[in-house]
């Protein structure tokens, strides 16, 4: 299989978090400051002032995401984004209200409450507009996010039009299927058309796709449940105009475009609230271990230099999230000409599958030996993690000459954020589960996946390193 892919841009979820706090501590000292201006002997910075600053950091965090706030500016306007972070602030001035009377903080001002309030929600909103044209510039001028594939008829060339002049929504379109003479007369030189009756597995074995579209007006819905079914199955988004589903939309996401709504369809965890959350504790912990281990890593970055010739972090492309490149970090642990080993070992491997394992693998270094047992080889994947590249926990990154053998079902393991490690990896026989075993597992991981699922992944990883 031929996949091309893209380099992967780093996920920005994380800063948006770490400046919507900054925001947040700012505005609620700004807003003291202002306040205290009235009358110094009355705004007191007592314990109570302590205690609301306390409470109301991670409250505001958790509204904002929970409000899809956090969110990186996509085809919202600036008047919506306005109203959204308006509903926010009323929402945020009932809890300080409800905080106030429930702790009995009776020395706590509420004009300070509402001095907040409007501080907090002009300084997130000028942060928002800010924040949507430095993403207009760069998706315009750097390329776009996601290649999509447009279902399409004649009724379909204004939506089409529309996306192609704003690269700023973040889409490249990379083909269109659709038997209209008129749709391939007047995209033919500029994108790719290809008939109704395309196989889908041939399009993957020529392109990564993350999202489609379908735009067509008549609806057959046998059909459509199947191409529903088969877009989801290898983990691809599928979004389809909502004034024309026949489907019910009850579990589904309703996504605007302007004079256009799709309903989104996805096979992925839905739990936005706490998928920031995990991206948010994940870059936290990854840098509380990468300050706590630096010793450590320190250590091992000297042992490896002294035992063996070649650098002392390894780095290869993996592919990750939806077909996306990267390059992948870890402590090497073979030779440092290992890589030309690799065609003369195959005949040895001891795995199924695409997929590469060796016991006694000759390539690995005494030092390699000792990390790859305690799993601290892993560490510079944390580096990874801090770039939105990876996560903490997920399904294992694979090469891309493993992707290329994957039967159509496996390449729904792709369709999450890679990760250090997973369901399979703490099993006390890890070494032995066959490979359609693992990706079973990976699947299982991603259609019942929870934050609390992940904490215990975490510890048991710790508790399989240990040991």
């Amino acid at each position: 299989m031929m996949i091309n892919t893209i380099k992967h841009k780093n996920t920005h979820s994380n800063w948006f978090v770490i400046l919507d706090m900054l925001i947040t501590m700012i505005s609620y000292f700004v807003a003291y400051f202002l306040i205290n201006l009235l009358n110094k002997e009355y705004f007191t910075f007592s314990s109570e002032y302590v205690i609301m600053f306390i409470l109301i950091v991670p409250t505001w965090l958790f509204l904002l995401h929970t409000s899809n706030l956090i969110q990186r500016p996509g085809t919202r306007t600036q008047v919506s984004m306005f109203f959204n972070l308006l509903y926010f602030s009323f929402a945020g001035l009932s809890l300080m209200f409800y905080y106030k009377h429930l702790l009995n903080l009776t020395n706590f001002s509420h004009f300070f409450i509402f001095s907040f309030t409007i501080v907090h929600l002009f300084s997130l909103y000028l942060f928002r507009i800010v924040t949507h044209r430095v993403f207009k510039y760069f998706r315009a001028n750097r390329g776009n996010t996601s290649n999509v594939i447009i279902y399409a008829d004649e009724k379909s060339a204004a939506f089409i039009d529309d996306m192609m002049k704003h690269k700023e929504w973040g889409f490249r379109i990379l083909m269109i299927i659709s038997d209209s003479i008129f749709i391939s007369e007047k995209y033919r030189y500029s994108i790719r058309i290809y008939p109704d009756e395309s196989k889908i597995r041939n399009i993957l074995d020529h392109a990564v796709i993350h999202e489609v579209f379908y735009c067509k007006s008549a609806v057959d819905d046998t059909k459509l449940h199947d191409l529903i079914e088969t877009w989801q199955e290898v983990g691809v988004t599928f979004r389809m105009q909502s004034d024309l589903s026949p489907l019910s939309v009850t579990n589904e996401q309703l996504t605007h475009f302007p004079n256009v709504s799709f309903i989104t369809f996805r096979n992925t965890p839905k739990n936005s609230p706490a998928l920031l959350w995990k991206s948010f504790i994940e870059f936290w912990v990854s840098i509380g271990i990468i300050v706590l281990l630096f010793p450590v890593m320190l250590l091992i970055g000297i042992l490896i230099k002294l035992s063996s010739k070649g650098p002392v972090i390894f780095k290869q492309e993996r592919v990750g999230l939806r077909g996306r490149k990267f390059y992948l970090y870890k402590f090497r642990s073979m030779l440092h000409d290992a890589e030309a080993w690799h065609e003369i070992l195959m005949g040895l491997n001891e795995s199924d599958g695409p997929v590469f394992k060796m016991k006694d693998d000759p390539r690995v270094t005494p030092v390699g030996r000792f990390l790859r047992k305690t799993g601290l080889d892993e560490l510079p994947q944390l580096l990874n993690v801090l770039k939105g590249e990876m996560s903490l926990i997920g399904p294992r990154p694979p090469l891309q000459s493993e992707v290329g053998n994957y039967e159509r079902w496996q390449l729904r393991r792709l369709s999450v954020i890679p990760g250090i490690s997973c369901t399979w990896q703490v099993l006390p026989n890890r070494n032995e589960v066959k490979f359609n075993d693992w990706v079973k597992l990976d699947l299982q991981y991603i259609d019942s996946w929870s934050l609390k699922q992940d904490i215990k992944l975490f510890f048991r990883t710790v508790k399989t390193v240990f040991q």
